[in-house]
């Protein structure tokens, strides 16, 4: 008998593969299926963004250096500019990455110390990551409350190697102020720990003001922010993010990734710089997702259930039961069980506004039914 890793022995079922066996079963019955429950962009990717991809096919395909191309950590630093009033050195403080995911899961087994601190509900990665890596997780409550903040004075820090935040918050939608990343970063340069900042969702936001980042703090020292191109230009398949921040961590990261793998393809790379390079696509999106939200939300309000998230991702988090999910799931229309994201999501739905206008308002007949 084959010896698994002890750790992915003990691995529960990644929480969104629990869905498969259904959409599999109601797809033989002939069920047309909506989906809110993955948080996949199923917009077009920008006709410029292809073509800057198709212009950069070459006759040669090299491996991609580590690093990046220099022309797109330069892009990168242009946008968090323009973005953010931050003046990143495009050799020492960015790396490009593949998308979020694999520098989440891979960000543990680069530092020293014996926890990390994650954020709870979450993201599952931040937990695997950690305990493939060795880990021990501590697990931090976000609660509605506390809108969604985590208590930063609930840890002894003496043995945290990373803290993870994500704001705007998957699966709530909740974002954080400016002080709160002061205070955080303000911990993990006293005790030696990385401020970890997920903020894949930082351009998709419906309020007045757009989501504060902890690439705007003054002393970037023991922080490192990740953002991604899947969302904001409705491009998961191209696999491009980076990280950025303190030139002591993209240092590590830039000598651990030989090790594990390499930046993106070019190819993919020319198409990352024109998508960094241009904004108005962004605003189109946040535009469609805005007419999603105005047709979903108040129509679940109408059905009795309460928003209890914030206003930024593109993510509904209503108070909701998993027996309601199950039921909504008979009925073709998918969502996520708040459970899937841990034990403090329970009571809640997460809808990721991820469909078409045509298809919710199919969903909303369905979820409306006797």
């Amino acid at each position: 008998m084959i010896r698994l890793s002890p750790v992915l022995d003990g691995l529960g079922t990644y929480p969104f593969v629990k869905l498969e066996a259904a959409r599999a079963r109601l797809r033989s019955q002939g069920v047309e299926l909506i989906d809110f429950g993955m948080g996949e962009p199923r917009e077009e990717t920008p006709a410029f963004i292809r073509e800057a991809l198709a212009a950069a096919i070459q006759p040669l395909a090299p491996y991609p250096s580590a690093v990046g191309l220099p022309e797109l950590r330069a892009a990168i630093a242009g946008w968090a500019q323009r973005r953010f009033g931050t003046s990143l050195d495009p050799d020492t403080q960015i790396v490009p990455t593949l998308g979020s995911k694999e520098a989440v899961f891979g960000l543990a087994h680069v530092f020293g110390g014996d926890q990390v601190v994650i954020p709870q509900p979450a993201y599952p990665v931040y937990d695997r990551g950690a305990r493939f890596a060795g880990k021990e997780v501590v697990e931090l409550p976000l609660r509605e409350a506390d809108g969604w903040l985590p208590d930063l004075g609930a840890v002894d820090w003496s043995r945290v190697a990373i803290l993870w935040l994500n704001y705007p918050n998957n699966p709530t939608g909740a974002t954080a102020p400016l002080d709160f990343y002061v205070e955080a970063a303000a911990l993990a340069r006293k005790h030696g720990f990385v401020l970890a900042s997920d903020e894949a969702y930082s351009e998709l936001y419906f309020g007045d003001r757009a989501p504060e980042s902890a690439l705007q703090l003054t002393d970037l020292r023991h922080v490192a922010v990740f953002n991604t191109l899947s969302k904001r230009s409705s491009m998961p398949g191209y696999r491009s993010g980076f990280v950025a921040g303190d030139p002591e961590i993209v240092a590590a990261l830039k000598k651990y990734r030989p090790n594990v793998g390499v930046a993106p393809p070019d190819v993919l790379q020319h198409a990352a710089i024109a998508a960094w390079n241009e904004e108005a696509h962004v605003t189109e999106v946040r535009t469609r997702y805005q007419a999603k939200r105005d047709l979903l939300l108040p129509a679940l309000e109408a059905l009795g259930l309460r928003s209890a998230g914030g206003d930024a991702s593109f993510f509904l988090w209503m108070e909701g039961s998993d027996e309601l999910a199950a039921r909504w799931l008979e009925r073709g229309v998918i969502v996520a069980p708040g459970s899937f994201f841990g034990p403090a999501g329970e009571g809640y739905l997460r809808l990721a506004l991820v469909p078409p206008l045509d298809a919710i308002e199919r969903a909303v007949e369905l979820m409306r039914a006797p």
